[in-house]
């Protein structure tokens, strides 16, 4: 019988065109062309609720990307273990931080056969980046792992990022999970959550819950959205970087905003833990 605690889609499948993955459904979504008839017939069937669901996966990337630069740019931070890190991108982990600190390593744990193959070929000439093959929830075997162990150094602070995967575990256990990886860093290490979000609000929780409903019953199986409490929850023992857990889109913004958020921008959310 299948764990119940892991989405179908994060085990191992190989190049399956006939079963949807989490990697490229996100790679549709940002309009990559890694991408099959199946992954793009989960967005079909969630924009069915939600038109603008594509915003998902853009307020998710960049995100991230500005988490990224607050990291390298201030918080000087050298090493990046990016968990569940998708597709390549224009604007990868350690793309963003290498250029603001040229010697910072990044190790990206994926177990998608897709994602692995394009990663290694991306950086088979940059020494300072790595990709492995892993479970992602399984933190134990993740933190054991010779080549992670070799290619990090875990005496000193470490930057976790859990950018959009999260949402993709079914367990109520998710803030053990974390834990696991935290108490793995050490002190002014650093923990970067984005996550599928219900606002709780009368206008928006409606179509949280619809996405959630089509997400989990399309072919890639996941798509779990939790509330500010919940997600706040898979911070353990950290304080958070200000302005704390907000709308992806409403943290450190590059400009002022124009136009007001979609519904769909409004249902994720984004956050930097520090580890004191």
């Amino acid at each position: 019988m299948p764990d119940a605690t892991k989405a179908p889609s994060s085990e191992p499948v190989g190049v399956d065109t006939t079963r949807a993955s989490i990697a490229r459904v996100y790679d549709a979504a940002l309009n990559g062309k890694d991408n099959f008839e199946i992954d793009r017939e989960v967005l079909r069937q969630v924009a069915t609720v939600a038109p603008q669901v594509k915003d998902l996966a853009w307020s998710n990337r960049n995100f991230l990307i500005r988490a990224c630069r607050f990291l390298a740019g201030q918080a000087g931070i050298t090493q990046y273990l990016d968990c569940g890190s998708g597709l390549p991108t224009a604007e990868n982990t350690h793309q963003v931080v290498q250029r603001l600190q040229p010697s910072a390593r990044v190790l990206y744990i994926d177990n998608d056969p897709v994602v692995l193959a394009h990663g290694r070929a991306l950086l088979e000439e940059n020494d300072q980046t790595l990709f492995i093959s892993a479970d992602i929830f399984r933190p134990e075997e993740v933190l054991k792992a010779p080549q992670v162990r070799e290619f990090l150094d875990f005496s000193r602070p470490i930057a976790l990022i859990h950018n959009g995967t999260l949402h993709h575990y079914l367990g109520d256990d998710g803030p053990q999970l974390m834990q696991t990886y935290v108490d793995a860093l050490v002190p002014g290490s650093y923990t970067v959550v984005a996550h599928f979000l219900d606002p709780q609000t009368p206008e928006h929780s409606a179509i949280a819950r619809a996405m959630e409903e089509k997400f989990t019953h399309s072919p890639m199986g996941s798509g779990v959205f939790r509330t500010y409490e919940q997600i706040r929850a898979l911070f353990p023992g950290q304080e958070l970087v200000e302005p704390g857990l907000v709308l992806c889109d409403e943290w450190w913004p590059d400009g002022p905003r124009v136009k007001p958020l979609n519904q769909v921008e409004e249902c994720i959310a984004g956050g930097v833990g520090r580890k004191v």
